[in-house]
């Protein structure tokens, strides 16, 4: 890839003089590096944002309310038994069902549940 020598980046001045005009160039220049900086800014904003870990939920959604504190780590649960203990909170029978299906059924809840009591 050759690059511009000086006699080609001349003739793109004058030519750029001769269409938009002495007073017009510093505008376009102005404007040019504005759009630059705009584009670096939102190009690290987003880098910024993919790297940070994914937020949990601070609220889970129940027929309550919000459901208690998580326990101490010195009694974590395994995801089956947090699976369980959440349907028996909204009162979904968990005898006799796998996880996945359990896991169905408090989907349908919550898809059933008017949009103003899942953002409360």
């Amino acid at each position: 890839m050759a690059f511009l020598g000086p006699w080609e980046i001349a003739l793109i001045i004058v030519i750029l003089l001769v269409l938009f005009g002495p007073k017009k160039l510093p505008e376009l220049a102005q404007s040019l590096g504005k759009a630059v900086k705009e584009y670096r800014k939102a190009t690290s904003l987003i880098e910024e944002f993919a790297e940070e870990p994914v937020k949990t939920i601070t609220k889970p959604l129940t027929a309550e309310g919000p459901l208690p504190k998580p326990r101490a780590e010195a009694e974590e649960r395994s995801p089956e038994e947090a699976l369980m203990e959440t349907a028996k909170k909204l009162g979904i029978d968990t005898e006799g069902k796998t996880p996945e299906q359990i896991a169905e059924d408090i989907l349908k809840l919550y898809k059933a549940t008017p949009k103003a009591e899942q953002k409360s």
